[in-house]
């Protein structure tokens, strides 16, 4: 066969068959974007187990050629399915929410310019002893921990913070969220880590902290009341002890893997 006889083979097969390639994208498009937002929560674990073992099952049942089982297995899927919608709703909720969001930056100048400002506002609560925890939002939505605080919808700035961090506060006891450049909400509930490996002089901010990350992509500043040391939370590990110019560095580096990951 030679190239001609080959390229018309090709073109035969593509208008043939095109609508099947775009569908295909199409869907394998729809799952990545839902499983790119997932990938780092507590949900996507449990339905990449059920999912293993859905086709362990499935593949026993051919190979054996056991007819019951594959009957239940066949007939239980659409059930299946609709359990798994109903256990996952916030999950998928947030997903659908989140479709059309923008990275947390969008352009290395913004990144710097919020890197500064959470730099300079965390030695600041740190030099006055000001207890705080505030979340960074990457790719996970973090709107269920929002609705449990109070609404902001503010530009992120250094006073403002203090102000909210500052004792005796209505909004000092919780979490910060902080979306793109803009506060999301503060006094916010987050999920305390259920680890028992911990250092027992970590409070329950740093608990928090952890216990977020671990659910979430998100990036969690953590500042002790007690020692004004700073800490940072990213899946479910903590790094400490910063200084302003090793905590800068840091910042960036995690926040760079941003815009480095594959494109939504």
């Amino acid at each position: 066969m030679n190239f001609s006889m080959a390229l018309g083979v090709v073109e035969n097969f593509l208008s043939d068959h095109w609508r099947d390639a775009l569908e295909i994208s199409l869907i394998w498009l729809a799952l990545y974007q839902i499983w790119r937002r997932l990938r780092e929560t507590q949900g996507i674990r449990i339905l990449t187990g059920v999912a293993i073992g859905s086709v362990s099952f499935l593949l026993i049942s051919e190979l054996l050629h056991l007819p019951v089982l594959d009957w239940l297995l066949r007939n239980t899927a659409a059930l299946g399915l609709f359990t798994l919608v109903v256990i996952f709703q916030p999950e998928l909720r947030r997903v659908a929410a989140n479709l059309g969001k923008n990275r947390l930056f969008s352009s290395a100048q913004e990144n710097l310019e919020t890197v500064e400002l959470l730099s300079q506002l965390t030695f600041d609560l740190a030099n006055r002893q000001l207890g705080a925890l505030i979340a960074i939002e990457r790719d996970v939505p973090l709107d269920s921990w929002a609705e449990s605080g109070v609404e902001l919808d503010c530009l992120l700035s250094v006073e403002l913070v203090v102000s909210i961090f500052f004792q005796r506060t209505p909004l000092h006891d919780g979490g910060l969220i902080l979306r793109q450049d803009r506060l999301l909400a503060g006094a916010c509930i987050f999920p305390v880590t259920e680890r028992t490996d911990l250092d027992r002089n970590l409070g329950l901010r740093h608990r928090a902290g952890l216990g977020l990350s671990e659910e979430t992509d998100a990036i969690v500043i953590v500042v002790s009341e007690e020692t004004g040391v700073i800490s940072l939370c990213r899946s479910g590990e903590i790094e400490r002890d910063f200084d302003p110019e090793s905590f800068r560095t840091r910042l960036k580096e995690l926040l760079a893997t941003v815009e480095n990951e594959d494109p939504a």
